[in-house]
């Protein structure tokens, strides 16, 4: 994801990282081109390129406009739930931290480092929701914070999030027998647990309930056909200055065509989703400065953007 600081309008004109300018620059070179081939060929060969009524084009641009609209929005909503279900995801994480290190007692066979394995065992869960949602399958990175006997079952799991939730649980209905927690603060540290299990579901709810493929194929073949007729409607118009503005209308449908499709999907590694592994990393920091563990590296964004 691209946090950036605050620039001056001239940089924002120019800016390159985290625009989709570079993906799309190929195709509106080729409008660009085909714009001018059009307008020679038109005054070489006039009774061959024929000009059409530009009002066609007002229609089906409005037209073009609002599904636009309506798919950005339908995308976007996707990209706010993620972000919301992660910023849940913190919030949950750190209560259930405040909770265990608090209410928990300790005794001579039930130290610091009892509690810690509960702890690494939440920090556990939002790297492998990462890993989950991003369809890595590359586990080094949790090995650290579970046992080898936890680690070695989580790897015969198909859902590896929800059986750390698991083992969660079972760890407090632990110490709700050994008598650590009563039945009523054994209530309350379940419904934190609850709240991770919601996030875990409506993130696989994101994932695996896209917006449909009928709208991107919609979408993607109006805006193509349209930017590339577009020179025929405006050839009498503007004359010589037709390819440098039927390139800019076409940036502007075509760029939003590619945020529509790059925001569908909040859990992807694009510059533009959302910064899974900065927010897994103060995660980890965090419950690690609650639980007095040793503190692990944290991703902090430099003054122009940070990748994740």
């Amino acid at each position: 994801m691209i946090v950036r600081n605050k620039k001056h309008i001239l940089q924002m004109l120019f800016i390159w990282k985290g625009s989709v300018l570079k993906k799309i620059f190929p195709t509106l070179v080729a409008i660009f081109i085909f714009s001018w081939i059009v307008y020679f060929a038109h005054y070489h060969f006039p009774d061959v390129i024929i000009p059409l009524n530009v009002g066609a084009f007002a229609l089906v641009g409005i037209s073009l406009a609002i599904f636009l609209g309506f798919c950005n929005s339908a995308a976007y909503d996707r990209f706010w739930e993620g972000r919301k279900q992660w910023g849940s995801l913190v919030i949950h994480s750190r209560s259930l931290a405040f909770q265990i290190q608090n209410y928990i007692e300790e005794n001579p066979l039930f130290t610091k480092k009892e509690k810690q394995k509960s702890i690494k065992l939440i920090i556990a869960f939002c790297y492998l929701l990462n890993k989950q949602l991003r369809e890595k399958v590359d586990y080094e990175s949790v090995r650290q914070y579970l046992s080898p006997e936890v680690y070695e079952t989580m790897l015969t799991k198909k859902f590896k999030p929800a059986y750390i939730l698991n083992e969660l649980t079972k760890w407090i209905a632990d110490q709700q027998k050994d008598g650590r927690i009563d039945t009523i603060m054994q209530s309350k540290i379940d419904d934190n647990i609850g709240e991770l299990s919601i996030v875990l579901g409506a993130c696989e709810r994101i994932v695996h309930t896209k917006i449909p493929f009928v709208y991107f194929v919609i979408l993607h073949r109006t805006v193509y056909v349209y930017c590339f007729i577009l020179p025929f409607g405006l050839i009498d118009l503007i004359i010589w200055t037709m390819p440098f503005f039927v390139t800019f209308v076409a940036y502007t449908f075509i760029a939003l065509d590619a945020v529509v499709a790059e925001i569908a999907e909040p859990f992807g590694e694009e510059e533009n989703d959302l910064a899974l592994d900065q927010m897994c990393a103060n995660i980890a920091y965090s419950l690690s400065e609650i639980s007095d563990m040793p503190l692990p590296e944290l991703i902090t964004p430099d003054k122009n953007y940070v990748v994740s």
